[in-house]
């Protein structure tokens, strides 16, 4: 194959974002002169869940996991001097997509751009965020409709935007089998195509284009082979639904398209550096296939279980990407998986069993249906404990974790960083202070009317998205527009599907042990042990306090549990009452030095300082010696996989509180 006929490489991505629209941007220009092709948005937890920087559940959060975008001011100081009209910028939103993507479309029209020429992607799949990621504010059914307005508008106004990326890689990330990934994403692309179908703000022979714009964000785990024949399956099936059941005539409306970021969940804490080559074995599973390929990948880096990952970091995981396509010979042949009968038959069986989860979801009345019901949420919740047992049992191996764990220091992190980047707190007053000068600048009667025209567009059922650029243009801040909207649709909580049964015990004579330990101490208590597991914070992955309040019920536990986004003051009232021997913290966010702080004031007022305090998420080794100085009886981290020896140390934390001996390690 000669130069001229050779495929042309994928977009190139690197998701980013932190402390500053102002260093963001600065990241920004840095990685696209190192050859990153577009552009993918970040933003912390406040401006997804909706939430200005001063507010209360703000605190601890701004510029953590992403970059804080309060006005129109940071959003142009995001994209200063990267011209938006010659640029693909994705951004992962979807509770604030509508308003995201108003502020990107102001920018632009600042820019002296006009927004029919913008290129991009706003991810705007509402439905994940309720199963897996826990970014949500609304209710489902005026959350599809912001999801709707959203596709609506840019199919007719931006005919090049991607209007939602359907996102099963939080599903994996939550547990989800390649099965379940399949028909969970098809669930939801079905549910969102159908509702704008219904909606009427379509044109009949227009639809096409809807689902021809609509894309997809999948995960590509470790087994690659399988993955590439996930991907294969993902291709074959939307286009049978495309064709089917919308009637799409044009092969290229029917195309399957779909970027990807590798499976962040395999990697490990522990032997950090073996996450490199998990990176690009999973790679491969969605670049071999050329027919199934991506259209743009993004890589996360090789320290992210450690912590936000520095600017030479992401460059590495850039270059991965560059070798792959330019160096190597993958992009100067056919599909060299066609005529596999070993890949054609996996293939095969992964959309049957599709088929069948789907036709599951129709039992349940849909997709929105099942996860107000909390099927679908059992199911992942289910499925992940299946993993876990498989790890605590040895059937499933990881290396550094639960195989050859033996290893040598490694010079990658045993300089004065650790290895991560860390966001100074003073990024969190610095952009407080911003959004108080640019409130003080602000027309008051502009922002006034501009909120009016969005409180009549939200009551009257029109298409929230011009009222939504007006609100940009006159300095609407982020929380302004989501309180206005959370007065109107009101707010939700998604069930926790930790109401499973589980059917693997790992390993049944530890199990059994603990038990036993459970009732004993119990027993000398007077009263059965009752743990409480708390997600303070906006930090919605809920993963590990998913597992953690599986297990502990599976051992014997009483476990209080009431789902993501907790205020202090909340988990400490709710341990209070319900008179719990033991909190779980849990924090991925980055946030956790500031709500346990604020955790243990709230404990020390009620009369509970000596209630033991326990912490998990992805805390570097500094903070955990600041938290264990503060009390906290232990902290967990991604390295830190066998349960069973988490329950035993809880119980011996327990106990040891109480006065009564520890048992020690189970055998």
């Amino acid at each position: 194959m000669t130069k001229d006929t050779r495929d042309r490489p994928w977009l190139m991505r690197t998701y980013s974002g932190h402390s500053s629209a102002k260093a963001s941007n600065e990241l920004y220009r840095t990685n696209l002169a190192k050859g990153q092709t577009g552009l993918s948005v970040a933003f912390d937890l406040p401006t997804q869940t909706g939430y200005d920087a001063d507010h209360p559940l703000a605190h601890g959060e701004v510029g953590k996991v992403g970059v804080p975008i309060g006005h129109i001011g940071d959003m142009e100081t995001l994209f200063d001097r990267i011209p938006l009209d010659q640029m693909n910028t994705s951004m992962t939103i979807n509770a604030t997509a509508a308003w995201l993507l108003s502020l990107y479309i102001a920018t632009a029209e600042r820019q002296g751009a006009d927004q029919s020429q913008l290129q991009g992607t706003t991810q705007n799949d509402i439905i994940k965020e309720y199963l897996s990621r826990g970014t949500y504010i609304f209710p489902p059914e005026p959350s599809m409709r912001l999801t709707t307005d959203v596709i609506s508008y840019t199919v007719n106004q931006i005919p090049k935007w991607n209007p939602t990326n359907v996102c099963s890689y939080h599903l994996q990330e939550a547990g989800a089998t390649p099965v379940q990934e399949l028909a969970y994403a098809f669930s939801t692309a079905t549910a969102v195509l159908d509702a704008i179908r219904d909606s009427g703000q379509i044109e009949a022979n227009a639809f096409a284009k809807v689902v021809g714009r609509t894309s997809f964000f999948v995960n590509a785990g470790i087994r690659f082979v399988e993955e590439c024949c996930k991907m294969r399956a993902f291709t074959d099936l939307w286009e049978e639904i495309a064709r089917e059941r919308y009637g799409v005539d044009d092969p290229k409306l029917r195309r399957f398209r779909y970027g990807v970021q590798v499976n962040s969940l395999g990697l490990t804490e522990s032997q950090p550096e073996n996450n490199v080559q998990r990176i690009v074995l999973e790679m491969l599973g969605v670049t071999l296939s050329k027919r199934a390929r991506a259209r743009a990948i993004q890589l996360p880096a090789w320290n992210e279980a450690l912590g936000l990952p520095r600017p030479w970091d992401q460059q590495w995981a850039l270059r991965m990407q560059q070798i792959l396509a330019l160096e190597t010979d993958l992009l100067e042949y056919g599909d060299i998986l066609d005529g596999s009968p070993i890949i054609d038959a996996k293939v095969r069986a992964l959309i049957e069993g599709a088929r069948e989860e789907m036709q599951r979801v129709v039992d349940e009345g849909g997709m929105v249906q099942a996860i107000e019901t909390g099927y679908v949420k059992r199911r992942l919740v289910a499925s992940h404990t299946e993993r876990m047992r498989a790890i605590e049992s040895g059937e499933l191996r990881i290396i550094g974790v639960n195989a050859f764990t033996e290893t040598a220091e490694s010079p990658l992190t045993s300089g004065s960083d650790s290895g991560i980047m860390k966001v100074d707190p003073a990024a969190e007053r610095a952009q407080i202070e911003r959004l108080k000068a640019f409130r003080a600048g602000r027309s008051d009667a502009e922002v006034e009317a501009a909120l009016n025209g969005l409180r009549d567009a939200a009551n009257n059922g029109d298409n929230i998205m011009p009222a939504s650029i007006r609100c940009a243009h006159a300095g609407v801040t982020t929380g302004e527009w989501a309180g206005l909207l959370r007065t109107i649709f009101g707010e939700y909580r998604a069930p926790t599907g930790i109401d499973i049964s589980t059917q693997n015990p790992g390993r049944p004579e530890l199990v059994s042990s603990l038990r036993e330990r459970t009732r004993a101490t119990g027993e000398a208590l007077g009263r059965p042990l009752k743990i409480l597991v708390g997600k303070p914070g906006l930090d919605g992955h809920s993963n590990g306090a998913e597992q953690i309040a599986v297990k502990a019920r599976d051992v014997g536990f009483e476990v209080v549990y009431e789902g993501i986004r907790l205020t202090p003051e909340q988990i400490v009232k709710a341990a209070e009452e319900e008179g719990v021997h033991l909190i779980g913290l849990s924090v991925l966010s980055g946030s956790h030095l500031e709500l346990v702080e604020e955790s243990l004031a709230r404990l020390a007022q009620v009369g509970l300082a000596d209630l033991p305090v326990i912490v998990g998420g992805i805390v570097p080794p500094d903070d955990e010696a600041s938290l264990r100085a503060q009390g906290i009886a232990a902290v967990y981290t991604p390295k830190d996989s066998d349960m069973n020896r988490i329950m035993a140390e809880l119980i011996d934390i327990i106990r040891e509180a109480n006065g009564l001996e520890r048992l020690g390690a189970v055998a």
